[in-house]
């Protein structure tokens, strides 16, 4: 009998420690951040030519640098071929980076 209770305040007590919430991380949501820069270069990676199923229009890529208080940071991210042929080298921008990712890319002008 004295078992029996004992198995059952251990059931209740894997209950209640299962029932809790996880430990958030405040790093793992960064928010949303707007910055001013530079694109200073384009790169673009062809398509694979293993077959059928990895033919398509290849990847496009910008890279800008942008000043973060005293530092400067370079970003790389892949953006359309629209948006690859719109900023040349050169071009002033606005990004809006949401999470790390990129959401917005406006011309500075």
């Amino acid at each position: 009998m004295k078992t029996l209770g004992t198995m059952a305040i251990l059931a209740a007590f894997l209950v209640v420690s299962c029932a809790s919430k996880p430990v958030k991380r405040g790093s793992a949501v960064t928010g949303s951040k707007v910055l001013e820069g530079v694109v200073v270069e384009r790169d673009r990676e062809a398509p694979s030519s293993g077959g059928a199923s990895f033919r398509g229009p290849g990847d496009y890529y910008l890279v800008f640098e942008v000043r973060e208080g005293d530092a400067t940071a370079r970003y790389r991210y892949t953006v359309t071929y629209q948006q690859w042929f719109r900023f040349p080298e050169g071009s002033h921008v606005r990004i809006t980076l949401r999470n790390n990712f990129l959401q917005d890319i406006q011309s500075i002008e």
